[in-house]
């Protein structure tokens, strides 16, 4: 769209649209992992694996942050 010279307001709004669907997608990922990743280090009774995804969940919420 900026090489086709369009209006900015146009490209604004595509790009949020494209923000919003990949916010979605990374939703959707994180739940996933929450429900088979994370759900398994729990029923394990594994210590080591459970602290490794809590860290891994703290630094994903991290960067969304950020």
């Amino acid at each position: 769209m900026v090489t086709e010279d369009r209006y900015c307001i146009d490209i604004l709004t595509q790009v949020s649209a494209v923000r919003a669907a990949l916010r979605r997608v990374e939703e959707e990922v994180l739940r996933d992992h929450v429900a088979h990743c994370v759900e398994h280090a729990i029923a394990s009774g594994d210590a080591n694996e459970q602290r490794q995804k809590v860290a891994e969940l703290m630094e994903v919420f991290a960067r969304a942050e950020r």
